[in-house]
């Protein structure tokens, strides 16, 4: 198992948390997708060799939101 921390920018409620946490967690290989809007950061738990960095800020791009 892997574990990678994004910085997250563009989150400014609950809503945009949820909508992170959703986009991340329905990455195939992913296993666990922590958002937290105070610090601005997801936490990424997945399968080694199954995602890519790639794969997870394409995710959030895609949701409306940059990784720093």
């Amino acid at each position: 198992m892997e574990k990678l921390i994004l910085n997250v920018e563009g989150m400014t409620c609950g809503h945009c948390e949820a909508r992170v946490t959703k986009a991340l967690s329905e990455v195939s290989g992913v296993k666990n997708a922590v958002v937290s809007l105070d610090e601005g950061t997801a936490t990424v738990e997945f399968e080694k060799g199954q995602v890519t960095e790639d794969a997870l800020i394409d995710a959030v791009e895609e949701a409306g939101y940059e990784v720093a």
